[in-house]
């Protein structure tokens, strides 16, 4: 079953393939033959919905992508890998030495254009999967049936996901909620962030109960703790604090069925989808199947990126050496002692990258890998060699509850609350208790407890840590070995060149 549907993202036409993929299983839906008809069918473009987080086309690692039609390669268009490399390469947490990669050097040392590659990639794999919702709600918009509706809120939910990011990330831009073949015009951050607000109000008691629904499909824990991030960042998105909002969203989750697991690194792990410890602390999970979800923009990337030889047992055949910890934050998680979530490969006593281009120079990163955490022993599907990894990526745990309500609570004046908060996900890692809160000491611990998981550029906006920033600084920050500032306008990213084209209601964002 393929569905042509142009003109659909933007401005630009563009022809997207929605078809089945192998998660039906996960998802609970019924498999289709994706030959037999040309006609909409429901459950193939519900599954694809999802699958657009996991996959980037139809055929496996590479072939049939998603966005065969932008010119950009395959594996550095899904959903993960881009927004991890334009979220932690830009940060103080990682360096990737693949320099001769397109798009590495500037997500490196910040300093992305509107043509780099992976500030078009996320953008257009954005709004392939808003495109996706948008066309199931058109198609689904008078069915009545009680899974139809419960569907077609999760539907909404993953749209407005994809527009979260969208206004995070790009700040203005279109939101286009059906299908249409206008070319859309612009709106303003504190217009996404208004309709965000009201589409996750909604749809919360449209979605199951917290816990209660299938693993791989979102509930209304999942609409809750989204809330919880846009509140916890309203003032940069619209000017105005929303921290006691950020708290009772947040504190929602807390006292919902989903708990922290106690084993950190068990989060990360090849069988983290079946261990009962990690999958009570993760609410939305993207699938990852070493036959059937096979692509290299998901743990696949994290993990072989990661690894090289030399090193201990990571769970797969392929280590493709490439992304190691900067030294701020090996130091982050290591100068106050013991720590678990300190998951890292010494290759000397001194953390420091003298050279960039060496992914033997300063520290691994062994939080990823392909291992069963009981056994210790490679995951493997149906007996083929261990390569593609099982792991799924924890991508909405409840830990992010705990550190939004700690953050909330103290800049509203609440800090014994906070502390409580903050000291529960030390005591998961066996790592000291704090008697204090400071606002650095909690943009810190967001990176000790979140670190390569795709999010840090965010939380370093929010502290007013990023861009234009000559307070904080951290090794190789702008490209120089001891750091350096960089503009404050790559707080956020600019509109790529090819959508500035093909749409002339578009307006840049200010200094590109």
């Amino acid at each position: 079953m393929k569905l042509n549907i142009k003109n659909m993202i933007m401005g630009c036409a563009v022809a997207l393939t929605i078809g089945l993929t192998s998660c039906v299983d996960d998802l609970n839906v019924e498999p289709i033959n994706p030959q037999v008809s040309q006609e909409f069918d429901q459950q193939a473009v519900f599954t694809k919905i999802y699958a657009s987080m996991g996959m980037t086309g139809m055929t496996g690692t590479a072939g049939g992508g998603d966005l065969d039609a932008m010119g950009i390669d395959e594996g550095q268009s899904g959903f993960y890998r881009t927004l991890w490399y334009l979220n932690n390469l830009a940060a103080d947490e990682a360096l990737c030495c693949w320099f001769s990669d397109q798009g590495v050097t500037e997500a490196n040392y910040t300093g992305w254009t509107d043509t780099d590659v992976f500030v078009q990639g996320l953008y257009y794999r954005l709004y392939f999967g808003v495109t996706l919702c948008n066309h199931f709600l058109d198609m689904t918009e008078d069915a009545t049936d009680e899974e139809s509706k419960l569907q077609r809120a999760e539907a909404r939910f993953i749209r407005a996901l994809n527009y979260y990011y969208l206004m995070d990330m790009y700040a203005n831009v279109p939101l286009v909620t059906k299908v249409e073949k206008e070319t859309p015009k612009q709106n303003t951050r504190a217009e996404i962030f208004a309709f965000l607000e009201s589409e996750l109000l909604e749809i919360q008691n449209e979605m199951n109960e917290a816990g209660s629904g299938v693993y791989y499909r979102a509930d209304r824990a999942a609409a809750w703790l989204l809330l919880a991030r846009l509140y916890l960042n309203a003032e940069v998105y619209t000017g105005t604090p929303r921290w006691a909002d950020a708290a009772t969203y947040a504190e929602k989750v807390i006292n919902s069925n989903y708990k922290l697991a106690e084993n950190y690194a068990a989060l990360f792990m090849g069988n983290n989808d079946s261990n009962a410890d990690a999958m009570q602390e993760i609410i939305l999970p993207i699938a990852q199947h070493g036959n059937y979800t096979k692509t290299y923009s998901g743990s696949y990337f994290l993990v072989a990126s990661t690894h090289t030889a030399g090193m201990p047992e990571w769970g797969s055949i392929d280590g493709w050496g490439g992304i190691r910890a900067r030294k701020t934050l090996v130091e982050n998680l290591t100068k106050n002692g013991n720590d678990d979530r300190a998951l890292f490969y010494k290759t000397s006593d001194d953390p420091t990258i003298s050279d960039p281009n060496a992914f033997t120079s300063g520290w691994g990163v062994t939080k990823w890998n392909n291992l069963d955490s009981e056994t210790g022993l490679p995951v493997v599907s149906n007996d083929v060699e261990a390569k593609v990894p099982e792991t799924d990526i924890p991508f909405l745990r409840a830990a992010e509850a705990y550190l939004t309500y700690a953050e909330a609570m103290f800049r509203d004046g609440n800090a014994g609350q906070a502390l409580e908060k903050v000291n529960a996900l030390r005591t998961r890692a066996n790592a000291q208790t704090l008697s204090n809160l400071t606002l650095d000491i909690l943009r810190d611990e967001w990176s000790r407890e979140f670190y390569f998981e795709g999010r840090r550029r965010i939380d370093l906006v929010r502290f007013n840590s990023f861009g234009g920033n000559t307070n904080y600084n951290w090794d190789w920050k702008g490209g120089v070995a001891n750091g350096t500032t960089f503009d404050a306008k790559y707080n956020i990213l600019p509109l790529p060149v090819s959508d500035m084209n093909a749409n002339s209601n578009l307006v840049q964002n200010p200094g590109y």
